[in-house]
This record gives structure tokens, sequence and C-alpha cells, in this order.
């Protein structure tokens, strides 16, 4: 070990797990490639009672890998920040990192995602999230919208954050307001970013070369659901910490933008696409809108933020 390494903080990178049994093999893969000296890291992989292999899985990779892995469970609580905080406690690190277990971390992620913390003021670092080629209609839609993108989180009109998909923080932050809270289901990673940096001490960085990939939802099922959780989660932030809630769009809005869309911009993208100047995305990019819309909004509307997820959980 060199002294510029001895330097590198030690690093603790914590990754819920459930039912991740198809993911495990190339999740492992690409901790492994992490350029980012082996010594000075550890990978806590928390199986939330997973129903399928992922447990053994874990077990078998923490004996056989290269790298540090600590197999971890967290099994009273359903949910991913029950499991993070799982980690968070058993960590050494003086900076926790977070990816999933969906994820795909490039080999230069860890590297370039803890580079910022140089600066002491810096408290939390948000890496981005790139999509995997999307292969369908519904992909691609959302490759073009970048939907899974951090500058999305780290616009929001009421406060930045970054999400835990690629997301860093340092112990000393956490040990000060708290990890997070256990029973949350959706919206942890604003409230743990806002309540950081609420409390003043310290700042949030964007570290764009720091990437993790992901793959975008190839069903409308899947993509309701994955816009329903949004609009869930604006409910529960809103509740924690006064969001304003999104405006619902209204029957007569829906019926005005489908009647635009089939008597103009339909025609108008159709001859586009027939001179090859438009897409299929483009044509349809209405109707997909309208019905992303709609699932966000039902997701807030039906939403309540349970009681007993108010609770946080310290170190």
């Amino acid at each position: 070990m060199n002294n510029q390494q001895i330097d590198l903080p030690m690093v603790s990178v914590v990754i819920p797990i459930y039912n991740g049994e198809a993911d495990l093999p190339e999740l492992i893969n690409c901790l492994v490639s992490q350029t980012y000296p082996r010594e000075r890291v550890e990978y806590l992989l928390v199986d939330n009672n997973s129903s399928d292999r992922t447990l053994s899985l874990i077990n078998t990779s923490a004996t056989d890998s290269p790298i540090t892995i600590c197999p971890l469970s967290e099994n009273q609580i359903q949910s991913s920040y029950a499991a993070r905080n799982a980690g968070i406690r058993a960590a050494v690190g003086e900076v926790i990192a977070f990816t999933d277990a969906d994820c795909r971390p490039q080999p230069q992620w860890l590297n370039a995602l803890i580079q910022p913390f140089v600066k002491p003021e810096v408290v939390i670092v948000a890496g981005e999230i790139t999509a995997f080629p999307g292969k369908n209609l519904l992909e691609r839609h959302a490759d073009r919208q970048e939907t899974l993108s951090q500058k999305h989180t780290l616009g929001h009109r009421f406060c930045p954050y970054g999400q835990t998909a690629n997301l860093a923080i340092r112990r000393s932050a956490l040990e000060k307001v708290g990890i997070f809270r256990p029973y949350l289901t959706t919206g942890g990673d604003a409230d743990i970013c806002w309540r950081i940096l609420g409390a003043n001490i310290g700042s949030l960085e964007f570290a764009p070369e720091a990437i993790v990939q992901h793959r975008h939802r190839a069903t409308l099922k899947e993509l309701a659901s994955q816009w329903r959780r949004y609009g869930r989660s604006n409910r529960y932030l809103h509740e924690l910490h006064g969001v304003e809630l999104m405006p619902e769009i209204t029957a007569k809005e829906t019926r005005y933008r489908l009647a635009r869309w089939l008597l103009k911009e339909l025609p108008r993208d159709s001859a586009k696409a027939i001179a090859r100047q438009a897409t299929l995305i483009d044509i349809l990019n209405t109707p997909i809108s309208l019905f992303t819309a709609k699932a966000r909004a039902a997701g807030q509307r039906d939403a309540k933020l349970p009681e007993q997820a108010r609770t946080i959980e310290w170190l």
C-alpha cells in the first residue's frame, strides 16, 4: 500500500438485496472490477428476507471473492431502508456508499464517487445513473426522457438530493442527523439528504463520472408501478417535509392533450416518420407521458404515510 492509498478514506458500500438471485453474479463482477483500492473498501450485502437463494449466494461470494464482502440480513422489517440501516450499523468506513442489487457500477464508480470528499465541507456525493440501452419502445422512451438521471433529483424544486442507487454520505453526518427511517418504503433518499442539508453541516456535490447503470421498466405494468411509487414518495415527503404536492392532470386536460395528439401531433409525426425524420417514440410520446402522469397522480392521491414511518433510527 502506498502513501496515496493510505490517504484514501475507508469506504463501506451498502447494498440492500431482496430476491436478487438473478442479479448477484453480475453485481459481484462489477464490485470486483472497481478500481478503488480493495484494502480500503468493504461491501456489505444485506439480504432483506429473500425467498430465493440470495442469502446463500451472498455467503458463497463472501468466501470465494477477492474483495471484502460482508453478508448481513434484515429479516424483521421488509424495507430497503431498514436493510441499509443494518449495513450502516455494521460499517467501518468513514464514507458510506450506496447502490442497489439491480445496478451495475462501472469500474471507476467508487473512485469518482469518493473523490469529492477531499473537500471537508462535502458530506453527500451523488453519482450519475444511466440506463442500459433500451430494447423496446417503453425503454427507449425512458432513455429519451432520461428518467433515471440524478439531474431530476438534484434539480428538485424543494431541495436537491441524490438517489440511493448512487449515493455516498459521510458517516459523521449520519451520526448527527440519524440514519434512514426504517419503515419508510419510498422517498427515504430525499428524506435523509434533506435532513443532512437542513442541519447545515455540509454540502452536496454531483460526481457525473461516478456512473452506475440501471435498467428501465420494460412493461406497462412495471412502468405504472414505478410512477405510482414516485407519486407515493411525493405524498410521504409532503407529510414529512412540507413538499408541495404535484398538481394532478385533470380529465379536461387529458381530453385536450389526447385530441391535440390525434388531430395534430399524430399526423405530423407520422409524416415525419415516413420521411425518416421521426420515430415511433416521437409518435407515442404524448400517450406514454399521459399514462405515467396518471400513474403518479394515483400514487400520490392514494398514499398515506404510516405513523410508524416517521421514526428515525440512530447510530
